[in-house]
């Protein structure tokens, strides 16, 4: 990836900027407060990377592999335009995009340096770093950390699941509790459909058997005047039949009250209420005896759910503690191999450290807790010093040596760095260490360095001045001559001699050489 192109229109003292860069290494030299690094933040701005104040800055740019995203369509080459008015706008390939959106897609592919920051050595940085130069080398590696991944990520979203059931677990066992008590209470009572309406005619029976005896008692009087009835039907020689059934139909009525009577003296008065009070209760809470049926139904169902939630806690306990015992033997041979690449990396970084004055560096191992990363946590000392108590130029000198030591071997197209005076306040040693760095850097990267140091300006691919004139800023990108003549300003100053300018030409001579 490579900045191909920048465009600016107002950008406070710069009235109109249009550039076009080279890859490899490009050093922005100039008198301070002539507007190098407000050309540097409009840069990182269009990337998300800083705040600028320019009404517009265009950039256009190869796209990186390593750059993708879901909601935009990206080609080969890339334009990113910001604009200000009201507020500042950013556009990718012309579609709206926020800031934020800009840092994560270009987030691995822009890295900024500031002499400011002390970012870079927190430990999933320096394990990825590692991870990286693993993967280049070693296939099954690369698979081993992609297995592992892959397994954490399940087992997290396992974890996630028992905690969620463990959370809900007193809840759970009182919706147990609860439903199971409903349950036998519908059970207890056994209803059947429409049994209430066979009970409350029973009910209407038993009020009313006494009278319904008394009249049976009193009707059967009819028989004792039956055979007189048939003697007159006879002497009239009428039809006796119809008289006959009716006196039959009678008597199997009465057989059948009889016989009623009977059952219903059998029958407990006090049960049959009681049963209609359970069955009335019922009804009150769920409408109908069906609906009560309907709801047995659906507990049922629900403690069943319930009791699989029981079981799927103690399948995921189970799971959890097999697959944790396979990620720790996972992430012991991720954390052998890492040690093993950091003892290299110490090694290659040794050249680097000693040409740039500091002392040998060594990674710290320690072992965490099972994570994302494994159960590695890293840490880096100079000499005995932690990171956190060098100064920022050995700081920044440790993090170069880290980059390029990053890409020894690999020359791929890593995308662009951009470094804010990484060369400032140093001895004439360490400057020459420091440029022979950032040269090794811009194999891999494209880089875009401010400097006020002869030997990284010498070792340019591309060298653009920044001046102001008349508090107007501009912005031009040097030939060989011009190249010699600024070079030789940085070593001379403003009134440059002879020397100053034989010293310029040696460092270009050297350089191309």
């Amino acid at each position: 990836m490579s900045i191909k192109r920048l465009f600016l229109q107002e950008l406070v003292s710069f009235k109109e900027i249009e550039l076009e860069f080279d890859p490899g290494l490009v050093v922005l030299t100039g008198p301070s407060g002539a507007g190098k690094s407000l050309l540097i933040q409009s840069v990182l701005s269009n990337f998300g990377l800083a705040n600028s104040e320019a009404a517009l800055c265009e950039v256009t740019l190869e796209k990186p592999k390593q750059v993708i995203s879901e909601a935009f369509e990206l080609g080969d080459e890339l334009v990113i335009k910001s604009i200000k008015k009201d507020r500042m706008r950013h556009y990718l390939e012309g579609q709206n995009i926020s800031k934020k959106s800009l840092t994560q897609i270009f987030a691995n592919s822009v890295n900024y340096l500031s002499v400011r920051d002390k970012g870079g050595f927190e430990s999933a940085t320096l394990l990825m770093m590692i991870d990286s130069a693993l993967k280049m080398g070693d296939i099954s590696f690369k698979k081993l950390l992609k297995e592992y991944k892959k397994r954490y990520q399940n087992y997290t979203q396992k974890l996630s699941e028992l905690e969620k059931i463990q959370e809900d677990e007193k809840k759970l066992l009182q919706l147990i509790e609860f439903t199971t008590y409903e349950i036998e209470k519908i059970k207890s009572i056994n209803p059947k459909v429409d049994e209430d309406k066979e009970l409350i005619r029973i009910k209407q029976q038993l009020s009313k058997i006494d009278k319904i005896n008394d009249a049976v008692e009193r009707a059967n009087l009819i028989f004792t005047q039956e055979e007189v009835v048939s003697e007159v039907f006879r002497l009239l020689d009428k039809d006796i039949s119809y008289f006959t059934d009716a006196m039959n139909q009678l008597r199997s009525d009465f057989d059948e009250a009889q016989n009623l009577a009977e059952e219903l003296s059998d029958i407990n008065v006090e049960e049959v209420l009681d049963r209609l009070e359970q069955l009335s209760g019922l009804k009150k809470r769920y409408g109908s005896i069906g609906e009560a049926l309907e709801y047995l139904q659906l507990k049922e169902k629900e403690l069943s759910g319930y009791q699989s939630i029981e079981q799927d806690k103690s399948l995921l306990e189970s799971f959890l503690a097999i697959e944790y015992a396979e990620l720790m033997i996972l992430a012991q041979r991720i954390s052998q191999a890492r040690r093993s690449q950091a003892l290299e990396l110490e090694k290659s970084l040794g050249g680097s450290l000693s040409e740039l004055k500091l002392p040998r560096a060594k990674f710290l191992f320690t072992q965490e807790s099972l994570g994302n990363f494994g159960i590695d946590r890293i840490d880096i000392v100079l000499g005995r010093t932690e990171v956190a108590m060098l100064s920022g130029g050995e700081f920044n000198r440790l993090r170069l040596a880290l980059m390029v030591a990053s890409i020894e071997g690999k020359g791929d197209d890593r995308g662009i760095v951009v470094l804010d005076e990484i060369d400032a306040n140093v001895s004439g040693d360490e400057s020459i260490a420091i440029a022979a760095m950032v040269s090794k850097l811009s194999e891999a990267y494209q880089v875009f360095a401010i400097s006020h140091q002869p030997h990284l300006s010498a070792k340019a691919n591309q060298h653009i001045l920044v001046t102001k004139s008349s508090g107007v800023s501009s912005a031009k990108i040097l030939d060989a001559k011009e190249r010699i003549i600024e070079i030789s300003r940085i070593i001379g100053g403003e009134n440059s001699n002879d020397e100053a300018l034989a010293f310029a030409r040696k460092l270009r001579d050297h350089h191309e050489n």
